[in-house]
């Protein structure tokens, strides 16, 4: 039986035309999983974008949630010969400074060497030296007799950390010093000892202290402790950096002072000012997500709602969500002074729901009574607090099992059922066009022949009617 190429050729019927009918009418059942599935895709979408937004406002909401941020000062000094930084602990006022002495590394130098690649030591094969500092601390290092050049020497020292930083001097044009400087300034981080045990040569070149012989290190920079006067109350400390004089400033020195000068510690509500502004700004931001979600936008009869509504809209996560920060926010002060939001300039818009902000009425809350401020939004710091309420609402929404999670787990799995159910309905529809492709070409080859038949008997007939005649 000879086969078929296009489906109605054989027969003159127009079974490729009825195929692709029969094939439309069959996968009408795919078109109610395939928008299904768009609006389950949307709506794992919607919770992604939702999820960066509530996210973000954790973020702006985390920096309220920190006492300290209402009570951060500023330092400033009334002269160069000192700098200084404050924290959320140093308390407004002023301090008079005055710079005796500042704190310095102590300097021990080598005798001259001509060649800073020969060996200075003996023959042995190895020696140990010992750095031992006036705060009791000791550093040992293993030097082969290849590392007592004074150019290898300083390389195995400095990368000991032991305490002193090593470098080459040249004083003249053939002749170099090895330098040792410690690391820390101080008389507690002065080099009290060099000792090589293991080789008398290396011992007698850089020893140092009681037991070192003539010839040896010798000091050119004695190590010292910073000297200072703070409200006339005498300060020594071994660094030029001093963080525990005054509570919560950190005073860097610069150079000694002649008389007194002036380290003022102010209140700044800057800070705090900015972040609640971020924290409104983001909230806000949050809001205007929430309402593309859950937009509604009215079509006409018959036209398709779901193209225009948000993806969202009447998902019952999200209200969740809101409730839970429109509850914090009425209800969330921990101030006895300030009840409410709207004592600091923040009031909702009831057309939108967004946060309106007063910038000059929180500035000046902020500098009348910033505690109570802080007191509204920090609280306890466990219960109380309005960023504290809102800190702990989001580790519900947004932990591994909170309610964001567990609506996009939700929706992943209807989903994948969703893919599932198409996958198995596109096979059928095609095992069942298949099958049609099947029929309607045997059909047509039989109909072909059955043509070819009758056209065969046809013309045997005109000539047998033609032989008679």
């Amino acid at each position: 039986m000879a086969s078929i190429s296009t489906l109605g050729i054989g027969s003159g019927l127009k079974l490729d035309e009825i195929l692709t009918s029969l094939t439309a009418a069959e996968k009408q059942v795919l078109t109610p999983i395939s928008k299904q599935q768009s609006a389950a895709t949307a709506k794992l979408s919607a919770y992604g974008t939702l999820k960066t937004a509530v996210q973000a406002f954790q973020t702006a909401n985390a920096k309220l949630k920190d006492a300290t941020l209402y009570t951060q000062t500023t330092a400033t000094s009334s002269a160069t010969t000192f700098s200084a930084d404050s924290s959320g602990s140093a308390h407004p006022g002023k301090y008079a400074i005055n710079i005796e002495q500042l704190a310095q590394s102590q300097t021990l130098t080598s005798a001259t060497k001509s060649d800073v690649k020969s060996p200075i030591g003996s023959d042995a094969a190895s020696r140990t030296l010992k750095i031992l500092t006036e705060d009791g601390k000791e550093n040992s290092i293993t030097l082969s007799k290849d590392q007592t050049s004074l150019s290898a020497l300083c390389d195995a020292i400095n990368k000991a950390n032991a305490g002193v930083s090593a470098s080459l001097i040249r004083v003249s044009d053939k002749n170099y010093r090895l330098s040792l400087t410690t690391s820390e300034t101080g008389t507690g981080h002065a080099v009290k000892s060099i000792e090589i045990a293991g080789d008398d040569d290396l011992q007698a070149f850089i020893g140092y202290g009681p037991a070192a012989q003539s010839g040896g290190m010798e000091q050119n920079v004695t190590a010292q402790n910073a000297i200072l006067t703070i409200n006339n109350v005498n300060i020594e400390n071994s660094s030029n950096v001093i963080s525990d004089a005054v509570e919560g400033v950190t005073l860097r020195l610069n150079d000694q002072t002649t008389g007194n000068q002036t380290l003022t510690v102010a209140s700044d509500t800057g800070k705090a000012k900015t972040a609640i502004t971020e924290w409104v700004n983001a909230y806000n931001a949050l809001q205007d997500t929430m309402s593309n979600l859950t937009k509604y936008t009215p079509v006409d009869a018959g036209a398709d709602q779901d193209s225009k509504n948000g993806a969202l809209l009447g998902d019952g996560t999200l209200r969740v969500i809101q409730t839970q920060l429109k509850n914090i926010l009425a209800n969330g002060s921990g101030s006895d002074v300030y009840k409410s939001l709207t004592h600091m300039g923040i009031t909702t818009d009831p057309t939108n729901g967004k946060l309106k902000l007063d910038t000059d009425k929180l500035s000046n809350v902020l500098s009348v009574n910033a505690e109570a401020v802080r007191d509204v939004f920090a609280g306890d710091g466990k219960k109380t607090g309005i960023a504290t309420g809102l800190a702990a609402s989001f580790s519900s929404i947004l932990d591994n099992k909170g309610v964001l999670q567990g609506a996009t787990d939700s929706i992943s799995k209807k989903l994948n059922a969703l893919t599932e159910q198409y996958n198995n309905a596109s096979k059928k529809i095609d095992a069942t066009i298949a099958r049609y492709k099947s029929q309607f070409t045997h059909l047509d080859t039989m109909l072909s022949s059955l043509n070819n038949t009758s056209t065969y008997l046809t013309q045997q007939f005109e000539s047998l009617s033609d032989s008679k005649k």
